[in-house]
């Protein structure tokens, strides 16, 4: 007001100076906002690269064999693994699966049925006892190796924003066109994919994000055929699905299980009915071993006693 009345400014000047003002407290605001945004980045990427240069506790032992093949069985010999110390998830499994069996893995939440899973692919090594592939123990074989072997499909698969052949190929080289044909009929995706006007190159969003469950599902299974792994573990890969989806996603299953060897840690009764052998996880413990027929027919069996509380689906949870 002092400068418009001793005339340094106009009441022109003094508009203009204000509406500017105003204009340009938005962007101030802004740079606060992604000074912080830019913080917690900085401090995100010191995180990752923490990670990344890590050492992992679970590695290859100097020596380590290498296997070409999976012959005879698989076994769980006396094992006992915890997360924490003196707090055990699994308590003395001992298992022997024939290859080529159809195990269904059973039991409440929290009953060791994924850690069971996760042993037999060294994301942990055991507490007590062992592991063994055709009499090897897995610790002595080159985690590469032992990996390669083993396909798993999850509840919820990772999809790269990709198209559906990336995601589907993932790193393997020199993929055919007639390979890739098979794969896609074996997932039972080829009807899906014949309707897309891109087809197996339709671009599906991050995480999958602009396909079904069923979809992103199936897409999970045909990464497991094109590994042509010979052991296959489904962690709960139908849970989630509604039952037209399920029946989809099960007939895909049925072609990834033949000539494997299976384990299906599963919730729902129609995924575990037809295995060789159903498993009921109970506090970490096998407490019951056998196929639906026996496990049904045992007096006061935990299995039965959830198939009789619905026949059609049975929720562990």
């Amino acid at each position: 007001i002092i400068l418009i009345q001793t005339k340094q400014i106009s009441p022109g000047n003094l508009a203009s100076f204000i509406v500017a003002l105003g204009m340009l407290y938005e962007p101030l605001k802004s740079v606060g906002a992604q000074f912080k945004s830019i913080v917690d980045s900085m401090l995100a990427i010191d995180r990752v690269w923490e990670q990344l240069e890590s050492i992992p506790t679970i590695k290859s032992h100097e020596n380590a064999q290498t296997i070409n093949s999976i012959s005879s069985t698989i076994e769980f010999r006396d094992v006992s693994f915890g997360y924490l110390t003196n707090q055990l998830v699994l308590k003395r499994i001992n298992l022997k699966v024939q290859v080529g069996q159809t195990v269904a893995i059973v039991g409440a939440s929290g009953g060791g049925k994924t850690t069971f899973a996760s042993l037999l692919c060294r994301f942990y090594d055991v507490t007590h006892g062992g592991i063994y592939i055709d009499n090897i123990d897995i610790r002595n074989i080159d985690l590469a190796s032992l990996r390669s072997h083993i396909s798993m499909v999850f509840q919820d698969n990772f999809l790269f924003g990709g198209s559906i052949r990336d995601n589907i190929v993932l790193d393997k080289e020199n993929v055919t066109e007639a390979q890739l044909k098979k794969v896609v009929k074996e997932a039972c995706l080829t009807e899906f994919i014949d309707s897309l006007e891109d087809g197996i190159d339709t671009k599906i969003g991050e995480r999958g994000v602009l396909l079904s469950g069923g979809q992103r599902q199936r897409i999970g299974i045909a990464r497991a055929f094109m590994k042509n792994a010979p052991i296959v573990i489904l962690d709960e890969a139908t849970s989630s699905l509604d039952n037209k989806s399920e029946s989809v996603v099960q007939r895909a299953i049925e072609n990834l299980t033949i000539n494997r060897t299976v384990f299906i840690i599963a919730h729902r009764l129609s995924t575990i009915k037809h295995a060789d052998r159903i498993l009921v996880f109970d506090k970490g413990s096998i407490v019951e071993d056998g196929a639906h027929d026996a496990l049904m027919n045992k007096p006061n069996g935990i299995y039965a006693g959830l198939y009789h509380q619905d026949p059609v689906i049975v929720n562990f949870a």
